[in-house]
């Protein structure tokens, strides 16, 4: 399948993965560490991805400032990098500890029919740290960072957000796609070794 042209994606890896006890993009899935199979997933579907994060996958990366900073941050550095690439349109964030994650669902999200931010909603909870974000959002990550936000939530408040359900994504992926990994307790559930 070709690489939608337009949108950019960002592996989010710098998390402190606290609960887990070690670095979630390092867990071993499918012969691979989880950093890299979600670096090919990405790739299929975006022809400029970048890590963000201490180098987990082969990716070019770029660091948050802090280090461990939080996704706001995160996406701070990763917008940052792609404009520097010459990068203007949306950029899809993906966070590193979804080990069940395809291709075709990120194929949806990143390709929706509406000119503004895309986020899946599961179960009633919107999904931020797999969605596509517009130039507009990420213009708006500096400022919500510099004044003491940490998480994504602040996104999902503008006016452009566009929400898809299971309606929506379901006919590609099952919702086992958007379970993660945050405890010792979530990588038994899905097979993962520690």
């Amino acid at each position: 399948m070709n690489p939608t042209p337009n949108v950019a994606a960002l592996l989010l890896t710098g998390g402190a993965s606290a609960r887990l006890g070690r670095p979630k993009a390092a867990l071993e899935v499918g012969g691979t560490t989880l950093a890299r199979r979600l670096a090919a997933v990405l790739a299929e579907v975006s022809p400029l991805v970048l890590e963000v994060g201490p180098g987990y996958s082969d990716l070019d990366r770029a660091l948050e400032d802090p280090p461990g900073g939080g996704p706001l941050r995160a996406l701070v550095a990763g917008w940052a990098a792609l404009r520097a690439r010459g990068h203007d349109g949306p950029a899809l964030a993906i966070a590193c500890d979804l080990p069940n994650l395809g291709v075709e669902l990120v194929r949806v999200v990143a390709t929706w029919p509406a000119p503004g931010s895309v986020v899946p909603v599961v179960a009633g909870r919107d999904q931020p740290l797999l969605a596509r974000w517009s130039p507009s959002a990420l213009d708006a990550t500096a400022a919500m960072a510099a004044a003491g936000e940490r998480s994504l939530r602040g996104l999902l408040a503008l006016a452009e957000v566009t929400r898809i359900d299971e309606a929506d994504w379901g006919p590609v992926a099952p919702a086992g796609e958007f379970l993660d990994v945050d405890t010792p307790e979530d990588a038994a559930r899905l097979g993962l070794a520690l």
